[in-house]
C-alpha cells in the first residue's frame, strides 16, 4: 500500500508539547489493524445509559494531537473516513508523533485513538457512526453530552458523546469550512450541508446555552420515487395520477407542512413529473432537491465574502435573477421570507407550474403564512392586495404531515378557488381519514388513507388540455364519504 499512499502521509508532524508518559521508553511497535478489526460503527437503539466516552487519557491525547497532524486546518477536508488510504495517512502521522513524544499506548489504546482521530480528521467526530448509518434520518447534537437521532420516525437518545465543547466546535468547523462559510462569534448561526447532501444547521454559545448545537437532516442515498411513496402509504395511486396531471398541466402548487413532515421529499417527487423538455431553475438555502431531468439549473444562497458585506445572495436575490434565465419552471425549496412576494408575482406573470414549500399546519394557515412572508418583502402593500395575489397565483395546496406514529403522509389536497369578498375560498379534494376518525379535518393517527371528498376541482379543463382525462373514480364517484 505504501506506494499508493498520498504524499500527504509523508509530511511529518513537528516535535511538539505532547505530555509524555512517565515511562519514556520507546512505544511498542503494533501492526496497523485491518479495517474490519477497527471498532465497528454500530446502530444505536439504546437509551442514554452507557455513553461511549474515550478514557480521559485518550480524550486528552486526542485533543492535543488533532491539530498537530495537519499542515493546514483544511488539509484533509476533501478526504473520506471510509477510504483505507486516507485512514493510513492519519495512522502514519499518529505513529510518528507518538514516537517523537515518547507516549506509550497499548495495542487496544492505539487502535481506539486511531479510530477517534480518523473520525475527527476525515469524518464528523463523535457522530461519524450516525452519519454513516443510513437508517438514521436526523441527528441532533444538543451540546457535547447529549446526542439524539431519529430512527424509523422515532427520536432516540444515543450512546455517543463528544469529549467537550471544543470537540463539537472542531466538527462544526470541518463541516462549514469546505463551503467557505464562517462559524464564529461574528457568525454564530450557519446553514451548511455535508458532502452527501445532508442539511446542517449549527448554533453556538451564547445563544445555544448547553453548548454548540448541530441539527443534521439526512436524505436517502437513492432518490425516492412516486412508487416508493405509494408503497409506504403516503398517498394512493389515484392521488399520484391526479398530482402528476396537476404538475404537467402547469398548476402552481404549494406544499405545506411542519418541520420534518416530508415537504422536501414530496417536492422532489412532484418535480419528477415535470416534462424533460422544460428548463427548470431550483432555488434553495442549502441544495437538497435531486431532480432527474437533464435541463436543470441549481442555485444555492451564498454568504458574504468573509470580513465584508459583499458577495451575498439570498433566496430573494436568486428568485429575481431566475426570472432573467428563461425558466419554464421555478422550484423554490422553501419560502421563508420576502421571496414569497417575488414568487407570487412570478406565478402571476407567466411562470405557471412553479412549485415551493411553506411551513404551516393547514391549507388555511398556509394562506396566512404566505401573507406574512410577502409583507416581509418590505413593500407597503395592503393585506387585501397580497391575499388577492395569492388567490390568483396558487391553484393547489398539498398539506404534508408527520403523524403520531412517525409516518409522513399527505393529509389534505386543497384547491384554491379564488376570493369571495375578503376571504379565500378553499375546497378539499382529498382528505386523510382513519376508520374511527370523527370531525371535519384530517386524522393525525396512522392506519388511514387519503380519500376523495367527492368534489371535482374547477380546473379539470386544464388537466384535459394537458392530455389527462381522469376518471370519476379518482374523485370518488359512486362512493360514500365521511369527510
Amino acid at each position: 500500500m505504501g506506494s499508493r499512499i498520498s504524499r500527504l502521509s509523508r509530511i511529518t508532524p513537528p516535535p511538539d508539547t505532547l505530555q509524555p508518559a512517565q515511562d519514556s521508553a520507546p512505544p511498542p511497535v503494533t501492526p496497523e489493524p485491518e479495517p474490519d478489526e477497527r471498532p465497528t460503527l454500530v446502530s444505536v437503539e439504546t437509551g442514554p445509559a452507557n455513553k461511549k466516552r474515550l478514557p480521559p487519557r485518550l480524550a486528552d491525547l486526542r485533543r492535543q494531537i488533532r491539530p498537530k497532524l495537519l499542515a493546514t486546518p483544511d488539509e484533509l477536508d476533501q478526504m473520506d473516513s471510509s477510504n483505507p488510504e486516507h485512514q493510513q495517512i492519519v495512522c502514519d502521522r499518529l505513529k510518528v508523533l507518538l514516537q517523537r513524544t515518547g507516549v506509550r499506548l497499548s495495542a487496544a489504546e492505539l487502535a481506539e485513538l486511531e479510530t477517534a482521530l480518523i473520525w475527527d480528521l476525515l469524518g464528523f467526530g463523535a457522530i461519524e457512526p450516525l452519519v454513516r448509518d443510513r437508517s438514521y434520518s436526523e441527528i441532533m447534537v444538543n451540546g457535547p453530552d447529549t446526542i439524539f437521532a431519529e430512527y424509523k420516525g422515532k427520536l432516540l437518545e444515543t450512546e455517543y458523546v463528544f469529549d467537550d465543547e471544543e470537540h463539537v466546535q472542531w466538527t462544526a468547523q470541518r463541516i462549514v469550512r469546505p463551503l467557505q462559510r464562517n462559524f464564529d462569534r461574528n457568525h454564530p448561526m450557519v446553514d451548511a450541508r455535508l458532502p452527501d447532501g445532508s442539511r446542517v444547521h449549527a448554533i453556538m454559545p451564547p445563544s445555544a446555552l448547553e453548548g454548540t448545537t448541530l441539527t443534521i437532516r439526512k436524505f436517502p442515498e437513492k432518490r425516492l420515487t412516486v412508487e416508493n411513496l405509494i408503497e409506504w402509504g403516503s398517498f394512493t395511486e389515484e392521488v399520484a395520477e391526479f398530482l402528476q396531471a396537476c404538475v404537467v398541466a402547469r398548476l402552481n402548487v404549494v406544499v405545506s407542512g411542519g418541520t420534518g413532515s416530508g415537504k422536501t421529499t414530496l417536492l422532489n417527487v412532484l418535480s419528477s413529473f415535470i416534462p424533460d423538455d422544460e428548463r427548470i431553475v431550483t432555488i434553495e438555502d442549502s441544495a437538497e432537491l435531486q431532480l432527474s431531468q437533464r435541463h436543470v439549473v441549481r442555485l444555492e444562497t451564498c454568504p458574504p465574502v468573509p470580513g465584508t458585506k459583499d458577495g451575498q445572495l439570498a433566496v430573494r436575490d436568486l428568485v429575481k435573477g431566475s426570472l432573467r434565465m428563461r425558466p419554464d419552471r421555478i422550484v423554490v425549496g422553501e419560502c421563508r421570507s420576502g421571496e414569497a412576494l417575488d414568487m407570487l408575482q412570478a406565478m402571476n406573470t407567466g411562470h405557471d407550474g412553479s412549485l415551493t414549500t411553506v411551513h404551516s399546519n393547514s391549507p388555511r394557515d398556509c394562506i396566512g403564512r404566505l401573507e406574512t412572508l410577502a409583507l416581509m418583502a418590505g413593500m407597503d402593500l395592503p393585506v387585501s392586495i397580497i391575499r388577492r395575489q395569492i388567490a390568483s397565483a396558487v391553484q393547489l395546496i398539498v398539506q404534508q404531515s408527520r403523524l403520531k406514529d412517525g409516518s409522513r403522509k399527505i393529509v389534505q389536497i386543497t384547491e384554491m378557488q379564488g376570493m369571495e369578498g375578503e376571504q379565500v375560498i378553499l375546497q378539499d379534494i382529498f382528505m386523510y381519514q382513519t376508520p374511527d376518525h370523527k370531525g371535519g379535518g384530517p386524522s393525525h393517527t396512522g392506519g388511514g388513507t387519503l380519500v376523495p371528498t367527492g368534489f371535482r376541482p374547477s380546473f379539470m379543463d386544464r388537466l384535459e388540455e394537458a392530455g389527462f382525462k381522469l376518471s370519476g373514480r379518482v374523485f370518488g364517484a359512486g362512493q360514500k364519504f365521511n369527510v
